[in-house]
């Protein structure tokens, strides 16, 4: 595994367009995570070094993309290797179509039809216009926004913090969401023009560039070469 070892946030912007594609937590074996490579005692201090609070700063900065797209964990996508991975986890459909198709769930349909109405929109925001606020509802709604991200209509576009009347914080910050066009395009990244299968070719021949055999055998697993 490449040996990273990672302080600021500019340290870790060179590793993300180095590899392009950086777990949060181990989800690889042998490949690096962000947990992995920064130190722990700086995780949520809330300082400049906490890696905690670079998540939501790399999809507001245009330098990668953030959400649950693989296995329902959340990683990080470069920029650059982004049109080939939603080339390949993606669909070239619209989210209407695979409803009608039977390939998407109504709650997933009607968060997203929400999120690209109020792009940027906080989770709790969201939550309430979708009418799920109440507890029963909270599974259904979590597994909605878990269905968009794994099939990468949907973003984590940064957090917003809770503040009371005053405009004073007031609790925890919670995640805001855009579509992933409307991400990709305000960032000025473009679509994939190639087919699906030159895409795996492409993200093969890179991650074959530094990953073990063991490394691709799990590489070749999420993105089914």
């Amino acid at each position: 595994m490449l040996d990273y070892k990672v302080r600021t946030y500019e340290e870790a912007i060179e590793v993300i367009k180095e590899i392009g594609f950086l777990p949060l937590t181990q989800l690889v074996p042998n490949y690096p995570s962000l947990d992995s490579i920064t130190s722990k005692e700086h995780w949520h201090t809330g300082s400049e070094l906490d890696p905690w609070l670079w998540r939501a700063i790399f999809p507001g900065d245009g330098i990668a993309a953030y959400g649950k797209f693989v296995k329902k964990k959340s990683v990080l996508i470069s920029s650059e290797l982004l049109p080939l991975i939603h080339s390949t986890l993606g669909s070239p459909r619209s989210v209407n179509e695979r409803y009608h198709d039977g390939l998407m769930s109504r709650e997933a349909v009607e968060l997203y039809t929400l999120i690209s109405e109020n792009e940027g929109i906080d989770t709790r925001v969201l939550r309430v216009q979708a009418g799920m606020k109440d507890k029963d509802m909270k599974k259904l709604f979590d597994n909605g926004l878990l269905e968009l991200q794994g099939s990468m209509d949907i973003v984590v576009s940064g957090t917003k913090a809770k503040t009371n009347e005053a405009g004073e914080k007031n609790g925890w910050s919670s995640t805001s969401f855009e579509t992933m066009d409307y991400w990709a395009e305000k960032n000025k990244i473009g679509k994939a023009t190639i087919k699906v299968d030159e895409a795996k070719m492409k993200l093969k021949d890179h991650f074959t560039s530094f990953c073990s055999p063991e490394t691709m055998k799990a590489i070749y697993k999420i993105f089914k070469f």
